[in-house]
């Protein structure tokens, strides 16, 4: 099977963090593929022919021929496993080591800082930001972030492990949440951000964005 099959499907606002993730990855891994629109806004994910495709429902996900994926870093780990390194840019760290780390930051992120996720959510990005103060439990979340976020990228790091891998975006993303909307937030993270948000594979999404 090869890669001319792939297609995959995001929200039609271009808001999704882990849309974002799985595009980033084709894009790295110079991946041609079909990008399908899905109308959140309508519950168009929740119509029969989405619900078909999609198990959860959910965005993003996607087809491969007759395979459907969805949940971004199942995605992301299949790209890796199936469009594999030295063919192929790799988008996960090689030492294993480093590898479970970074799936370790993937989950993570997914999982926790939900008062940040609900107080920042990703319009503040790529639309507009929001005027509220964080709560009480936002600001004990975000500390949660800087903390671990600063263990990681010691040193002033501009990378996770070295050199990209897809956690990077996704770290940045979380981190971004709160610089787009004028938080504060410590420099080194906040260059992170910067050398981050500046990959072509990200800039080829806020290009999509805009157009929206």
């Amino acid at each position: 099977m090869g890669n001319s099959d792939l297609k995959l499907f995001v929200d039609a606002q271009f808001t999704s963090p882990y849309a974002l993730s799985a595009f980033v990855a084709l894009q790295e891994k110079g991946l041609p593929h079909d990008l399908v629109c899905i109308d959140l806004a309508t519950q168009e994910n929740r119509q029969t022919p989405y619900q078909q495709r999609a198990l959860t429902g959910r965005v993003p996900t996607l087809e491969h021929g007759d395979f459907a994926l969805s949940e971004s870093s199942a995605i992301t780990e299949y790209l890796e496993e199936i469009f594999p390194p030295p063919t192929y840019a790799t988008i996960y760290p090689q030492n294993p080591r480093d590898r479970a780390r970074a799936r370790q930051v993937q989950a993570w992120l997914r999982s926790d800082l939900i008062p940040i996720r609900d107080e920042r959510p990703t319009t503040v990005i790529f639309h507009q930001p929001s005027d509220l103060p964080l709560s009480d439990g936002a600001r004990v979340a975000v500390e949660t972030l800087f903390q671990a976020a600063g263990t990681l990228l010691q040193d002033h790091r501009l990378s996770l492990f070295g050199q990209w891998c897809i956690a990077d975006t996704d770290l940045a993303l979380m981190l971004n949440r709160l610089v787009a909307n004028g938080d504060r937030v410590p420099d080194p993270l906040v260059e992170y951000v910067q050398h981050q948000w500046q990959r072509s594979s990200v800039q080829a999404w806020l290009e999509q964005s805009k157009a929206v």
